[in-house]
């Protein structure tokens, strides 16, 4: 009995009440894993999303508008902690962080996971719809060189970072360039570019599905949610490679709920949370154990099993104040 007292008093009150916030990507949270927490613990979970890390930092750098729980990739995290805008709540010592897989325990965005936990990882690459695109797709060209058919029918994400680390790999420029010239470089493809793209957005499975789009960059969880719906789209893993990722749940600092945000961060490492996690939002998640609650049609998806000839992803840490000075001189640039 007292190993379990002191299991509840770990992991968060069970008599726990009132609300958890979270700030998040659209279509990332299963309705029914918000609905087990709430039952769980007897918290009302409330969602808003966001379309960028670039406008969830800037929220958080506003006040952050009393969420609790955010959602941040790697490089985003790298950030947050260094500007203390994610509370230290001590992950490595939560009772489920047992479940999670080596290899993510130990990470450069959070090396102690002193403030993080796994939410979901993947890839950023892109989709086609294979009725209307057709020949070789393998390399980026198909967005950046594109054939008649695709003009005007791209769709690029509205993310500062995956837009240029695609560009500069696609041009042979390293990843977080200190060099004007060669951003220069970048700028120039991206502007040409920009007559052919449609859209800047990262709700790209409607895009996808509707036929408004039918090449977009993409994370392979929403390409496969697009192809579950248009068997056409294909998730493309190209020749000059491609971004891995891994989001992360955190706290906001000075989160109006701490308990109850501390709570939702060991109940998602719980392997049947997790796998539920995967089955709705099409990612792995890092959490052992999990596999034998993922739904099956899963394993074999070509969007969570690059091909054997496929390039490894590529982690990108954050750049440094130069490098980050001209990426933003890039973006501001385009986006005008």
């Amino acid at each position: 009995m007292r190993a379990l007292a002191i299991l509840l008093l770990t992991t968060a009150p069970a008599f726990a009440e009132g609300d958890l916030f979270i700030y998040t990507w659209g279509e990332y949270t299963p309705p029914d894993l918000v609905a087990k927490f709430e039952k769980e613990f007897g918290v009302k979970v409330r969602i808003d999303s966001y379309d960028s890390m670039e406008t969830m930092i800037a929220k958080l750098r506003a006040g952050g508008a009393g969420y609790d729980v955010i959602v941040p990739g790697d490089a985003t995290m790298q950030v947050l902690i260094a500007e203390g805008m994610v509370e230290k709540i001590d992950v490595f010592a939560m009772p489920n962080f047992a479940n999670v897989d080596e290899k993510w325990r130990e990470v450069y965005w959070d090396p102690k996971r002193e403030y993080s936990a796994p939410w979901a990882w993947g890839s950023t690459a892109f989709a086609v719809d294979t009725a209307v695109v057709k020949g070789d797709t393998s390399s980026l060209a198909v967005l950046f060189d594109p054939a008649e058919e695709v003009k005007g029918r791209i769709n690029m994400l509205r993310d500062m970072n995956d837009v240029i680390n695609m560009a500069e790999r696609y041009l042979g420029v390293p990843r977080c360039s200190e060099n004007p010239d060669e951003m220069k470089r970048v700028l120039e493809l991206l502007e040409t570019q920009k007559e052919w793209v449609k859209s800047y957005d990262s709700e790209t499975k409607e895009l996808l599905v509707s036929g408004e789009a039918v090449v977009s960059m993409a994370w392979n969880g929403y390409s496969m949610r697009a192809r579950d719906e248009k068997p056409t789209i294909a998730y493309v893993y190209p020749k000059e490679g491609y971004t891995g990722w891994m989001d992360n749940v955190a706290v906001a600092k000075g989160a109006p709920n701490l308990d109850n945000a501390k709570a939702w961060v060991n109940f998602v490492m719980d392997p049947e949370n997790a796998a539920m996690i995967t089955n709705y939002a099409r990612y792995s998640n890092g959490i052992k154990g999990s596999e034998a609650f993922i739904d099956p049609a899963l394993a074999a998806a070509p969007e969570i099993n690059p091909p054997a000839d496929a390039p490894a992803p590529e982690f990108i840490p954050t750049c440094s104040p130069e490098a980050t000075a001209l990426i933003d001189k890039v973006w501001t640039k385009l986006m005008n």
